[in-house]
């Protein structure tokens, strides 16, 4: 999905909706999906994770402005009583809404989409052509693979299963 499709999903046009939930982040998406747009932001990432002694729920917003503390607080407060209502989660858990940040993870295939055009850093499980990390445009995406052009005009295509970690590059 391009930035403007996404874009104007915020402003109230349809938006397709997730695939069918599989595990808790699925199943918490599917359910704050609608009521994020309706804060005029967008449903970045869900992630449910272990930090430390904690589960934390993770509810990942975005909007076409970026995302202020306002913004967070405002779907905050109205995720708050759907998952209170919906119970989607057995243990006990904390909620944090965030912004996914300038260099976000693209884990998803929306983030690949989303961000064709952008500067992009690839973290590989095994060298390519002696390099384990490699930087250029996204230019491309697949199902399977994605495509980068360098800096020295080359354009590699590389499978989304050999890369470690895809985020983009903020250039300070």
């Amino acid at each position: 999905m391009s930035m403007e499709e996404k874009n104007s999903s915020a402003e109230g046009t349809e938006k397709k909706r997730p695939p069918r939930p599989k595990n808790i982040a699925d199943r918490v998406r599917d359910l704050l999906f609608d009521t994020v747009l309706e804060q005029e932001c967008y449903l970045w990432d869900v992630e449910y994770v272990k930090e430390g002694a904690d589960m934390i729920l993770r509810v990942v917003i975005d909007s076409n402005e970026g995302i202020t503390l306002d913004d967070c607080e405002r779907v905050s407060r109205a995720i708050d009583p759907i998952l209170d209502e919906a119970d989607p989660i057995e243990n006990s858990y904390k909620v944090e809404v965030t912004s996914p940040g300038v260099e976000r993870p693209l884990t998803r295939p929306d983030h690949f989409e989303a961000c064709i055009g952008d500067e992009i850093e690839v973290r590989l499980y095994a060298p390519l052509n002696g390099e384990k990390t490699l930087r250029g445009i996204l230019t491309a995406t697949e199902e399977k693979e994605f495509s980068l052009s360098r800096a020295n005009e080359e354009t590699i295509t590389i499978a989304k299963s050999a890369a470690a970690k895809v985020s983009t590059v903020f250039n300070w």
